[in-house]
């Protein structure tokens, strides 16, 4: 093996190994660049809006959005000639039924942790009362927006192009073991994390998006999962999302009964063994439902080393195949 075939392969394009780590190094580059020109002037902004609670943490999650998207779409345009819609983020064919299928099986997935724990005698539930219900509304709602900002910031980074290079270069088994690993590890910092659940948890959470996303090959149906069970978790259910308590006034009070083993305790159910039961069975339900599929564009731009022949648009080349089987079929009739 000579020197050259260490960073470039069959292909004369860079391994994705060396992608990844430019990616990486990118990413980190614009967060920078981007949060010290943004948070001054949102800090400026906020100082008059104390009761924009949440509007910080968004304009955070923004950041973090851009810096991921822009990453993203510079390495794929100028390490493997790709366009943006390689990203898996366009108004594609049936994006927004990828978008509600995935919100919908998020949410009844975090409501069957939830049952789990609560058939174990672990949680129990009450509606939020006492004349609150504009505040409950006005809860839930602000931290939609910010529940769906916050799960797009994370799969643009995680289940954008980091595991979508690893696809293509057929390791999409390696991209979604290391993009779960490091989706598990950048949580360890949270407030209140059980050492072995809270990380096995979320790493299998990893897998689930990854599932989502190679599933579909869109970010749309891995972001309906992630924002729809962050929501229901902590707007719904009035538990913590990974230690962390966002919503003021959720639609249910939620009372932790224990064992911590079974609910999470402070971390929430994401530190619980039943949370490990529902997002294996989310997981396995994810990968074999019929209701979401990726269009024949996303598959292969996704699926191959170099899926536009010279250059050539994807529509383009996917025309001529076309036509050359239909000469193929016209010759070969009597």
């Amino acid at each position: 093996m000579n020197l050259r075939s260490l960073f470039i392969n069959r292909w004369s394009r860079l391994r994705s190994g060396w992608r990844l780590a430019l990616f990486l190094l990118l990413y980190l580059a614009l967060q920078i660049i981007i949060a010290t020109i943004l948070l001054p002037l949102a800090s400026l902004a906020v100082t008059p809006l104390r009761t924009l609670d949440h509007l910080i943490n968004i304009i955070f999650r923004i950041v973090l959005l851009t810096s991921a998207l822009l990453a993203g779409f510079l390495c794929a345009r100028f390490l493997e000639g790709l366009p943006w819609k390689s990203l898996g983020l366009t108004l594609h064919q049936r994006w927004w039924r990828d978008l509600l299928i995935g919100s919908a099986i998020g949410c009844w997935s975090l409501a069957l942790a939830a049952l789990l724990a609560y058939a174990g005698g672990g949680l129990s539930f009450s509606f939020t009362g006492g004349g609150l219900i504009y505040a409950v509304i006005r809860s839930i709602a602000v931290s939609a927006l910010l529940f769906v900002v916050a799960a797009l910031a994370e799969e643009a980074l995680f289940r954008g192009y980091p595991l979508q290079t690893m696809s293509r270069a057929n390791l999409a088994w390696l991209g979604v073991l290391l993009t779960s690993l490091a989706f598990a590890a950048v949580h360890l910092g949270n407030p209140n994390v059980v050492k072995v659940f809270s990380f096995a948890n979320t790493a299998l959470a990893g897998v689930w998006l990854a599932v989502g996303y190679l599933k579909t090959r869109s970010l749309w149906f891995p972001l309906g999962l992630h924002w729809a069970w962050n929501w229901t978790l902590d707007s719904v259910a009035g538990l913590p999302v990974s230690g962390m308590k966002i919503t003021s006034h959720p639609l249910l009070t939620a009372t932790d009964l224990g064992p911590a083993w079974l609910t999470g305790g402070n971390y929430g159910i994401e530190g619980g063994l039943a949370c490990t039961f529902a997002l294996i069975i989310a997981t396995i339900f994810t990968w074999r439902v019929r209701w979401v599929s990726p269009t024949p564009d996303l598959l292969r731009i996704t699926s191959e080393e170099n899926p536009l022949e010279a250059g050539r648009p994807l529509s383009v080349v996917a025309t001529e195949e076309t036509d050359t089987n239909q000469s193929e079929e016209q010759t070969s009739q009597p």
